[in-house]
């Protein structure tokens, strides 16, 4: 019995709530939300499908029930709307989490918190500073989106499973993030020499352009709000990886946002760095060998972060 709660029923909330019932990680899944009725709605609606899938309990609820969750997903927020950064929510989001927290944690002490309401890493990290979770259960999902955004970018450049590609974006969530690009590979040959390696590819693959795939990983949030209003089924499919991660119990890297105490000479702030996800949470950093370029990038990225935090009341 694995029991989910998700606090936001909006696009993204529910549309999680029906990858999980698709997925069958979850045998109870509670929907709590503001507007109760959307809840209810959303909620029948995705219940009223499950005799095509695996069994699963899907409703409405309030605080009480989030009782004995095995993990408690965070969507609550207000939206990016079109040519608005993840931060330009920062204050309004982290008032909407202050004053959720101590409801939920209340009836679910015990539970893993994955946070995905923007601007993530501000979101992840002020959860850490006012919810008494203990660190390694409270992961935001960071840029494992980014992740797999910038991975099925590169398959498409050499036609190759999206699987053979490994490559990680980090850092922010956000337009401060980079990709290490010493580290990418497919199959274990770096990207740049992967052509090369390929017998009789005959001149098939197109130069691997950097900075096009850079502003592709970048842009592609934007660029579905610009076209459709929101984002929500990659979003889904990445929780429901991290879901799956949690209740199997085994050992997954993940880019996702933690709270960070001297790695890499940086201290107190959440961003995403390869982490070790297993059945109690974050387990431990893998320290990726970043050149200095990188490793420069990764500060960056974390002073960014650094500045919204110190311009927003926690």
């Amino acid at each position: 019995m694995n029991k989910i709660t998700i606090i936001g029923s909006g696009s993204v909330g529910s549309t999680i709530a029906y990858t999980l019932t698709l997925t069958g990680v979850a045998s109870e899944i509670v929907l709590i939300e503001i507007n109760g009725d959307k809840a209810m709605g959303e909620a029948m609606d995705i219940r009223q499908g499950t005799p095509f899938t695996n069994p699963c309990s899907v409703y409405a609820g309030s605080y009480p029930d989030a009782i004995g969750s095995d993990i408690v997903v965070i969507t609550s927020g207000v939206a990016r709307k079109p040519g608005q950064s993840r931060l330009d929510l920062a204050q309004t989001n982290v008032d909407i989490l202050k004053s959720i927290t101590p409801e939920i944690t209340r009836y679910a002490p015990n539970a893993a918190y994955i946070i995905v309401a923007n601007p993530v890493d501000i979101m992840t990290y002020t959860f850490c500073k006012v919810s008494g979770i203990p660190e390694h259960k409270i992961i935001g999902s960071g840029t494992i989106l980014d992740t797999a955004r910038l991975r099925s970018r590169i398959a498409e450049y050499y036609s190759i499973n999206q699987k053979n590609v490994h490559a990680y974006v980090l850092g922010e969530h956000g337009d401060s993030s980079f990709i290490p690009w010493s580290l990418a590979n497919i199959s274990n040959v770096h990207v740049s020499d992967y052509p090369n390696a390929v017998l009789n590819s005959n001149g098939r693959f197109p130069d691997l352009k950097y900075n096009e795939v850079e502003d592709y990983v970048r842009k592609s949030g934007g660029s579905v709000i610009q076209r459709k209003g929101a984002t929500f089924y990659a979003v889904s499919m990445s929780v429901g990886h991290m879901c799956k991660i949690l209740l199997s119990g085994i050992d997954t890297t993940l880019t996702v946002s933690t709270m960070l105490h001297g790695e890499y000479g940086i201290d107190d702030v959440c961003l995403s760095l390869l982490n070790i996800v297993g059945g109690n949470g974050v387990q431990s950093k893998v320290l990726l060998p970043l050149n200095d370029k990188e490793l420069s990038e990764l500060r960056h990225s974390a002073q960014c972060l650094k500045d919204v935090i110190k311009n927003i009341t926690i």
